[in-house]
This record gives C-alpha cells, sequence and structure tokens, in this order.
C-alpha cells in the first residue's frame, strides 16, 4: 500500500544502479525519498537490465528491499510507448527507453533516471522527471 499522500518514484536502470554506491547523488535522493515515505517502483523492464549486471548477490538483495514493486510490461504500456515515439518525432533509439517511460507515465510517478538527455523528450507528452 502506498502512504497517502506519498506518491511513487518509478527508477530506472541507470538511478538504481548508481543509487547503491552510497556516496552518489543518486543515494543521497533516494534516501530523501525514502525518508519522506515515498516507494519506489520500477519496470519490469529497468529491474531486468540492472539484473544484467554486473551486480552482484549482496546489491541484488538490497534493490530488492528498496524496490517495492516492479511493474510489469503489458499491452498498455507497448502502445503508450509507441504513442511516445511518435508523438516525439519518431527518432531511433532505445525502445526499452520508451517503455521505461510509459510504465512510469501509466503509473502517474515520475521517473528518477541518472540520464535526463534521455527522457527529457518525453516531458512534453506528459512524463513526470523526479
Amino acid at each position: 500500500m502506498i502512504p497517502a499522500g506519498r506518491s511513487p518514484i518509478h527508477l530506472d536502470t541507470s538511478f538504481l544502479i548508481r543509487a547503491l554506491d552510497p556516496t552518489s547523488h543518486e543515494s543521497a535522493r533516494l534516501l530523501a525519498w525514502l525518508a519522506a515515505g515515498h516507494p519506489l517502483t520500477a519496470s519490469a523492464l529497468a529491474w531486468g537490465e540492472f539484473m544484467c549486471g554486473p551486480v552482484g548477490t549482496d546489491e541484488a538483495e538490497v534493490a530488492r528491499r528498496l524496490v517495492r514493486r516492479l511493474v510489469p510490461i503489458g499491452v498498455s504500456e507497448a502502445e503508450e510507448a509507441a504513442r511516445m515515439f511518435n508523438a516525439s518525432g519518431r527518432r531511433r533509439g532505445s525502445f526499452g527507453d520508451r517503455l521505461i517511460a510509459a510504465t512510469a507515465y501509466l503509473e502517474s510517478a515520475p521517473l528518477a533516471t541518472s540520464d535526463d538527455r534521455d527522457f527529457e523528450r518525453f516531458v512534453a507528452l506528459g512524463l513526470q522527471l523526479a
């Protein structure tokens, strides 16, 4: 259950990887969100990318405790990703990033990423960046 008034923060792969380094800017942001009661979510795609590593058993365990919910990728996410592709100029690039953006958008959750440039073009389409 998501705490009342606390929106989830949806994590991109790059953010999750860097957040596990306790000296990183991402780690500080993640700890602040947790302290404020924001639950953390990620798409199944971002989780799969994260697990491709290199990630050790300890890091995977920590990440699994932090991320409250993994959001599956289904038809709605695929169609939203296609909408984002078509509406943002049909530029080639990672369809995976579009699926991650679509998942955050459909969850009404801001997306935390370390690669803002990969996702900025979707802000005009309704994506929120954390």
